[in-house]
Protein backbone atom coordinates (compact mmCIF):
# COMPACT_ATOMS: atom_id res chain seq x y z
CA UNK A 1 0.00 0.00 0.00
CA UNK A 2 1.48 3.49 -1.15
CA UNK A 3 0.62 5.09 2.69
CA UNK A 4 2.83 1.86 4.57
CA UNK A 5 5.78 2.42 1.95
CA UNK A 6 5.51 6.04 1.67
CA UNK A 7 5.96 6.02 5.26
CA UNK A 8 8.45 3.20 5.80
CA UNK A 9 10.50 5.01 3.53
CA UNK A 10 9.97 8.24 5.74
CA UNK A 11 10.92 7.03 8.98
CA UNK A 12 13.76 4.48 7.86
CA UNK A 13 15.32 8.02 6.36
CA UNK A 14 14.79 9.81 9.68
CA UNK A 15 16.29 7.22 12.12
CA UNK A 16 18.95 7.15 9.30
CA UNK A 17 20.20 10.72 10.42
CA UNK A 18 18.59 10.99 13.54
CA UNK A 19 19.52 9.21 16.70
CA UNK A 20 15.18 9.37 17.61
CA UNK A 21 12.61 9.63 15.66
CA UNK A 22 9.14 10.52 16.65
CA UNK A 23 5.90 9.40 14.73
CA UNK A 24 3.10 11.64 16.52
CA UNK A 25 -0.44 11.81 15.43
CA UNK A 26 -4.00 11.41 16.72
CA UNK A 27 -5.09 7.72 18.21
CA UNK A 28 -6.56 5.35 15.52
CA UNK A 29 -4.38 6.91 12.46
CA UNK A 30 -2.07 3.83 12.63
CA UNK A 31 0.30 4.72 14.47
CA UNK A 32 1.08 1.05 15.67
CA UNK A 33 0.11 -1.06 12.56
CA UNK A 34 3.07 1.41 10.60
CA UNK A 35 5.76 0.84 13.77
CA UNK A 36 4.70 -3.20 13.59
CA UNK A 37 6.06 -3.13 10.02
CA UNK A 38 9.74 -2.07 11.48
CA UNK A 39 9.86 -4.09 14.52
CA UNK A 40 7.52 -6.93 15.45
CA UNK A 41 5.65 -6.52 18.35
CA UNK A 42 6.96 -9.81 20.15
CA UNK A 43 10.51 -8.38 19.44
CA UNK A 44 12.15 -7.27 22.86
CA UNK A 45 12.57 -4.31 20.79
CA UNK A 46 9.20 -3.72 20.77
CA UNK A 47 7.32 -1.45 24.15
CA UNK A 48 3.57 -0.90 24.65
CA UNK A 49 2.88 1.22 27.37
CA UNK A 50 -0.29 0.36 27.42
CA UNK A 51 0.52 -3.23 28.00
CA UNK A 52 1.19 -3.65 31.62
CA UNK A 53 3.57 -6.13 31.13
CA UNK A 54 5.33 -3.68 28.99
CA UNK A 55 5.30 -1.18 31.55
CA UNK A 56 6.82 -3.69 34.49
CA UNK A 57 9.53 -4.36 31.94
CA UNK A 58 10.61 -0.72 31.83
CA UNK A 59 10.50 -0.54 35.64
CA UNK A 60 14.29 0.23 35.26
CA UNK A 61 14.46 1.59 32.39
CA UNK A 62 18.24 2.65 31.65
CA UNK A 63 19.03 -1.24 32.68
CA UNK A 64 16.60 -2.95 29.80
CA UNK A 65 17.06 -0.60 27.31
CA UNK A 66 21.05 0.11 27.22
CA UNK A 67 22.08 -3.36 25.76
CA UNK A 68 19.38 -3.36 22.97
CA UNK A 69 20.44 -3.23 19.21
CA UNK A 70 19.12 -1.53 15.73
CA UNK A 71 15.37 -0.17 16.14
CA UNK A 72 13.90 0.25 19.01
CA UNK A 73 9.95 1.11 19.15
CA UNK A 74 8.32 2.42 22.09
CA UNK A 75 4.87 3.20 22.07
CA UNK A 76 2.10 5.40 23.95
CA UNK A 77 5.17 6.76 25.19
CA UNK A 78 3.36 10.07 26.86
CA UNK A 79 2.13 7.64 29.63
CA UNK A 80 5.61 7.52 30.74
CA UNK A 81 7.28 11.41 30.50
CA UNK A 82 10.23 9.94 32.81
CA UNK A 83 11.63 8.29 30.04
CA UNK A 84 13.03 11.21 27.98
CA UNK A 85 15.56 11.90 30.13
CA UNK A 86 17.16 8.49 29.87
CA UNK A 87 16.62 8.49 26.22
CA UNK A 88 19.06 11.77 26.24
CA UNK A 89 21.63 9.66 27.49
CA UNK A 90 21.23 6.36 26.18
CA UNK A 91 21.09 8.52 22.58
CA UNK A 92 25.04 10.17 23.22
CA UNK A 93 26.42 7.00 23.39
CA UNK A 94 29.00 6.77 20.93
CA UNK A 95 28.98 4.67 19.00
CA UNK A 96 25.04 4.51 19.21
CA UNK A 97 24.32 1.15 19.11
CA UNK A 98 20.25 1.53 18.72
CA UNK A 99 18.06 4.49 17.52
CA UNK A 100 14.50 4.84 18.53
CA UNK A 101 11.23 5.60 17.38
CA UNK A 102 8.71 6.85 20.08
CA UNK A 103 5.04 6.68 19.05
CA UNK A 104 2.76 10.04 21.26
CA UNK A 105 -0.42 10.41 20.40
CA UNK A 106 0.41 13.95 20.28
CA UNK A 107 0.35 14.99 23.94
CA UNK A 108 1.21 18.33 25.01
CA UNK A 109 3.54 16.79 27.89
CA UNK A 110 5.23 14.87 25.10
CA UNK A 111 5.99 17.94 22.84
CA UNK A 112 7.17 19.20 26.04
CA UNK A 113 9.23 16.73 26.89
CA UNK A 114 10.52 15.87 23.76
CA UNK A 115 11.44 19.38 23.20
CA UNK A 116 13.52 20.01 26.14
CA UNK A 117 15.33 16.58 26.74
CA UNK A 118 16.09 15.10 23.13
CA UNK A 119 16.65 19.40 21.48
CA UNK A 120 19.04 18.12 18.67
CA UNK A 121 18.38 14.26 18.37
CA UNK A 122 14.81 13.96 17.87
CA UNK A 123 13.30 14.11 14.19
CA UNK A 124 9.65 14.69 14.73
CA UNK A 125 6.82 12.97 11.67
CA UNK A 126 3.25 13.81 11.86
CA UNK A 127 1.11 11.00 11.04
CA UNK A 128 -2.47 11.99 9.66
CA UNK A 129 -4.97 9.66 8.48
CA UNK A 130 -5.99 8.61 4.84
CA UNK A 131 -5.32 11.24 2.00
CA UNK A 132 -6.16 11.55 -1.78
CA UNK A 133 -2.67 10.29 -2.65
CA UNK A 134 -3.12 6.71 -0.60
CA UNK A 135 -7.31 6.28 -1.55
CA UNK A 136 -6.99 7.70 -5.38
CA UNK A 137 -9.24 10.75 -6.49
CA UNK A 138 -11.88 8.57 -6.96
CA UNK A 139 -12.56 8.27 -3.85
CA UNK A 140 -12.72 12.00 -2.77
CA UNK A 141 -16.23 12.12 -1.97
CA UNK A 142 -15.58 9.24 0.39
CA UNK A 143 -12.92 10.81 2.04
CA UNK A 144 -14.30 14.34 2.34
CA UNK A 145 -17.20 12.45 3.58
CA UNK A 146 -16.13 9.73 6.31
CA UNK A 147 -12.79 11.19 7.12
CA UNK A 148 -9.13 9.78 6.88
CA UNK A 149 -9.33 7.51 9.99
CA UNK A 150 -8.56 4.22 8.71
CA UNK A 151 -11.61 2.60 10.53
CA UNK A 152 -13.89 5.16 9.31
CA UNK A 153 -13.04 5.64 6.08
CA UNK A 154 -12.66 1.43 5.45
CA UNK A 155 -16.25 0.93 7.34
CA UNK A 156 -18.48 -1.28 5.24
CA UNK A 157 -21.33 1.77 4.50
CA UNK A 158 -21.77 5.43 6.08
CA UNK A 159 -24.00 4.27 8.90
CA UNK A 160 -21.29 2.18 9.95
CA UNK A 161 -18.84 4.96 9.58
CA UNK A 162 -20.74 7.42 11.43
CA UNK A 163 -21.69 5.11 14.11
CA UNK A 164 -17.55 4.52 14.21
CA UNK A 165 -17.06 7.55 14.20
CA UNK A 166 -19.61 8.54 17.69
CA UNK A 167 -17.56 5.83 19.58
CA UNK A 168 -14.21 7.18 18.41
CA UNK A 169 -15.14 10.96 20.04
CA UNK A 170 -16.48 9.42 22.88
CA UNK A 171 -13.26 7.38 23.14
CA UNK A 172 -11.20 10.30 22.69
CA UNK A 173 -12.85 12.91 25.39
CA UNK A 174 -13.81 10.75 28.51
CA UNK A 175 -10.63 7.95 28.15
CA UNK A 176 -7.74 10.01 25.44
CA UNK A 177 -7.33 13.18 26.88
CA UNK A 178 -7.84 12.34 30.79
CA UNK A 179 -5.21 9.78 30.13
CA UNK A 180 -3.31 12.71 28.80
CA UNK A 181 -3.54 14.87 32.18
CA UNK A 182 -6.43 16.82 30.66
CA UNK A 183 -9.03 17.07 33.87
CA UNK A 184 -11.99 19.11 31.93
CA UNK A 185 -15.35 17.63 32.03
CA UNK A 186 -15.95 15.35 28.54
CA UNK A 187 -19.34 17.23 28.44
CA UNK A 188 -17.73 20.27 28.28
CA UNK A 189 -15.19 19.57 25.96
CA UNK A 190 -17.65 17.72 23.18
CA UNK A 191 -20.04 21.18 23.63
CA UNK A 192 -16.65 23.11 22.92
CA UNK A 193 -15.97 20.86 19.98
CA UNK A 194 -19.52 21.15 18.33
CA UNK A 195 -19.34 24.94 18.64
CA UNK A 196 -15.70 24.82 16.87
CA UNK A 197 -17.73 22.62 14.15
CA UNK A 198 -19.88 25.40 13.38
CA UNK A 199 -16.95 27.84 13.27
CA UNK A 200 -14.86 26.07 11.04
CA UNK A 201 -13.21 27.76 8.43
CA UNK A 202 -13.97 30.95 10.31
CA UNK A 203 -11.46 33.27 12.28
CA UNK A 204 -10.93 32.85 15.69
CA UNK A 205 -13.30 34.90 18.31
CA UNK A 206 -13.71 33.24 21.74
CA UNK A 207 -16.08 35.75 23.30
CA UNK A 208 -19.17 34.10 22.17
CA UNK A 209 -17.59 30.70 23.01
CA UNK A 210 -16.58 31.92 25.98
CA UNK A 211 -20.07 33.22 26.96
CA UNK A 212 -22.51 29.97 25.91
CA UNK A 213 -20.30 28.10 27.73
CA UNK A 214 -20.34 30.15 30.69
CA UNK A 215 -16.62 30.49 31.21
CA UNK A 216 -13.84 32.97 30.61
CA UNK A 217 -12.02 33.76 27.17
CA UNK A 218 -8.50 32.40 28.62
CA UNK A 219 -10.01 29.32 29.36
CA UNK A 220 -11.76 28.64 25.98
CA UNK A 221 -8.66 29.35 24.62
CA UNK A 222 -7.13 26.40 26.86
CA UNK A 223 -9.30 24.46 25.38
CA UNK A 224 -8.48 25.46 21.47
CA UNK A 225 -5.24 25.16 22.41
CA UNK A 226 -6.02 21.29 23.97
CA UNK A 227 -7.52 20.03 19.91
CA UNK A 228 -5.03 21.82 18.86
CA UNK A 229 -1.97 19.92 20.23
CA UNK A 230 -3.86 16.55 19.78
CA UNK A 231 -4.15 17.34 16.16
CA UNK A 232 -7.73 17.50 16.16
CA UNK A 233 -8.06 20.86 15.24
CA UNK A 234 -6.24 23.31 12.91
CA UNK A 235 -5.00 27.05 13.90
CA UNK A 236 -3.77 28.53 10.70
CA UNK A 237 -1.98 31.62 11.74
CA UNK A 238 -2.39 34.88 9.72
CA UNK A 239 0.40 36.31 7.50
CA UNK A 240 1.86 39.58 8.40
CA UNK A 241 3.27 42.34 6.00
CA UNK A 242 4.20 45.98 6.02
CA UNK A 243 1.14 47.52 4.67
CA UNK A 244 -0.77 50.22 5.63
CA UNK A 245 -4.30 48.47 5.45
CA UNK A 246 -5.52 46.63 8.83
CA UNK A 247 -5.03 42.91 8.92
CA UNK A 248 -6.51 39.86 10.92
CA UNK A 249 -4.42 38.56 13.79
CA UNK A 250 -6.07 35.96 14.77
CA UNK A 251 -6.35 32.55 13.26
CA UNK A 252 -8.72 30.58 11.14
CA UNK A 253 -9.92 27.32 13.07
CA UNK A 254 -10.77 24.05 10.86
CA UNK A 255 -11.55 20.63 12.36
CA UNK A 256 -8.84 18.91 10.69
CA UNK A 257 -10.21 15.65 10.15
CA UNK A 258 -13.50 16.57 8.04
CA UNK A 259 -15.26 12.56 9.31
CA UNK A 260 -15.10 14.37 12.73
CA UNK A 261 -16.69 17.84 11.30
CA UNK A 262 -19.71 15.86 9.31
CA UNK A 263 -20.35 14.13 12.69
CA UNK A 264 -20.39 17.01 14.72
CA UNK A 265 -22.66 18.95 12.55
CA UNK A 266 -24.91 15.96 12.13
CA UNK A 267 -24.18 14.78 8.75
CA UNK A 268 -24.39 11.40 7.68
CA UNK A 269 -24.40 11.79 3.73
CA UNK A 270 -23.36 13.66 1.00
CA UNK A 271 -26.49 14.65 0.18
CA UNK A 272 -26.65 16.10 3.91
CA UNK A 273 -23.66 17.69 3.51
CA UNK A 274 -23.94 19.54 -0.26
CA UNK A 275 -27.40 20.83 1.35
CA UNK A 276 -25.71 22.22 4.45
CA UNK A 277 -25.12 26.02 5.08
CA UNK A 278 -21.43 24.79 5.95
CA UNK A 279 -20.94 23.27 2.64
CA UNK A 280 -18.50 25.59 1.35
CA UNK A 281 -16.29 25.72 4.53
CA UNK A 282 -16.24 22.35 4.93
CA UNK A 283 -14.57 21.73 1.31
CA UNK A 284 -12.72 24.04 1.72
CA UNK A 285 -11.21 22.72 5.14
CA UNK A 286 -10.98 19.75 3.15
CA UNK A 287 -8.81 20.71 0.36
CA UNK A 288 -6.37 23.03 2.51
CA UNK A 289 -6.05 19.80 4.57
CA UNK A 290 -5.03 18.14 1.18
CA UNK A 291 -2.62 21.27 0.05
CA UNK A 292 -0.83 21.15 2.92
CA UNK A 293 0.27 17.44 2.88
CA UNK A 294 0.91 17.45 -1.04
CA UNK A 295 3.42 20.66 -0.57
CA UNK A 296 4.88 19.03 2.51
CA UNK A 297 5.04 22.23 4.63
CA UNK A 298 4.47 22.86 7.97
CA UNK A 299 5.18 27.06 7.35
CA UNK A 300 1.75 28.01 5.84
CA UNK A 301 -0.78 30.78 6.72
CA UNK A 302 -3.31 32.60 5.73
CA UNK A 303 -3.81 36.36 4.89
CA UNK A 304 -6.66 38.49 5.44
CA UNK A 305 -7.53 42.61 5.70
CA UNK A 306 -10.12 43.93 7.65
CA UNK A 307 -11.87 45.58 4.92
CA UNK A 308 -12.64 42.15 3.45
CA UNK A 309 -9.50 41.45 1.33
CA UNK A 310 -8.84 37.41 1.95
CA UNK A 311 -6.62 34.57 0.85
CA UNK A 312 -7.14 31.14 2.27
CA UNK A 313 -3.31 29.87 1.47
CA UNK A 314 0.34 31.90 1.36
CA UNK A 315 3.61 30.15 1.88
CA UNK A 316 7.09 30.92 0.96
CA UNK A 317 8.68 28.67 -1.63
CA UNK A 318 12.25 29.44 -3.07
CA UNK A 319 11.96 32.78 -1.77
CA UNK A 320 8.86 34.15 -3.51
CA UNK A 321 5.26 33.99 -1.83
CA UNK A 322 2.32 31.92 -3.39
CA UNK A 323 -1.01 31.73 -2.96
CA UNK A 324 -3.55 29.25 -2.82
CA UNK A 325 -7.80 30.31 -3.05
CA UNK A 326 -10.33 27.97 -2.84
CA UNK A 327 -13.75 28.12 -4.45
CA UNK A 328 -16.43 25.72 -4.59
CA UNK A 329 -18.15 27.28 -7.79
CA UNK A 330 -18.69 26.27 -11.04
CA UNK A 331 -16.30 28.49 -12.39
CA UNK A 332 -14.33 31.34 -10.01
CA UNK A 333 -13.48 34.42 -11.38
CA UNK A 334 -11.35 37.61 -10.78
CA UNK A 335 -12.06 39.21 -7.49
CA UNK A 336 -10.62 41.73 -5.78
CA UNK A 337 -9.80 39.64 -2.80
CA UNK A 338 -6.77 38.31 -5.68
CA UNK A 339 -5.71 41.62 -7.21
CA UNK A 340 -5.69 43.01 -3.69
CA UNK A 341 -3.51 40.24 -2.68
CA UNK A 342 -0.80 40.05 -5.74
CA UNK A 343 -0.39 44.13 -5.33
CA UNK A 344 0.46 43.87 -1.83
CA UNK A 345 2.00 40.76 -1.13
CA UNK A 346 3.73 40.66 -4.29
CA UNK A 347 2.67 37.38 -5.11
CA UNK A 348 4.64 35.09 -7.53
CA UNK A 349 1.14 32.67 -8.39
CA UNK A 350 -2.12 32.53 -6.83
CA UNK A 351 -2.90 29.13 -7.56
CA UNK A 352 -7.55 29.26 -7.51
CA UNK A 353 -8.69 25.31 -6.87
CA UNK A 354 -12.22 24.58 -7.71
CA UNK A 355 -14.30 21.41 -8.45
CA UNK A 356 -14.57 21.59 -11.76
CA UNK A 357 -12.68 19.81 -14.91
CA UNK A 358 -10.97 22.67 -17.04
CA UNK A 359 -7.94 24.42 -16.16
CA UNK A 360 -7.81 28.14 -17.24
CA UNK A 361 -6.54 31.57 -16.19
CA UNK A 362 -7.55 34.71 -14.96
CA UNK A 363 -4.53 36.97 -14.90
CA UNK A 364 -0.87 35.88 -15.76
CA UNK A 365 -0.25 35.07 -12.41
CA UNK A 366 -3.42 33.37 -11.43
CA UNK A 367 -4.49 29.94 -12.26
CA UNK A 368 -7.34 27.96 -11.89
CA UNK A 369 -7.03 24.41 -11.54
CA UNK A 370 -9.39 21.35 -10.91
CA UNK A 371 -9.49 19.97 -7.61
CA UNK A 372 -8.94 16.57 -9.62
CA UNK A 373 -5.53 18.05 -10.45
CA UNK A 374 -3.89 18.68 -6.75
CA UNK A 375 -2.86 14.68 -6.28
CA UNK A 376 -0.09 15.37 -8.05
CA UNK A 377 2.04 17.94 -5.55
CA UNK A 378 0.57 21.33 -6.57
CA UNK A 379 3.28 21.84 -8.99
CA UNK A 380 0.98 24.36 -11.17
CA UNK A 381 1.77 26.64 -7.83
CA UNK A 382 5.43 27.02 -8.30
CA UNK A 383 4.87 27.06 -11.97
Amino acid sequence: MVRRENYIRHIRTALGRSRAVALLGPRQCGKTTLARELVDIHSPNYFDLEDPSSLIGLADPKTVLEPLKDIVVIDEVQHRPDLFPVLRVLLDRKPLPARFLILGSASPELLRQSSESLAGRLEIIEMSGFDLLEVGQKKASRLWLRGGFPLSFLAKNDTDSFAWRKSFIKSFLERDLRAQGIDIPAVTLHRFWAMLAHSHGQIWNAAPLATSLGITEPTVRKYLDIFTGVFMVRQLQPWHVNIKKRQVKSPKIYIRDTGVLNFLLGLKTEAEILRHPGCGSSWEGFVIEEVIRSLDMDDVYFWATHNGAEIDLVFSKGGNMYGVEVKRADAPTMTPSIRIALEDLKLERITVIYPGKKRYSLHEKVKVVPFDEIIGGMKDIFG
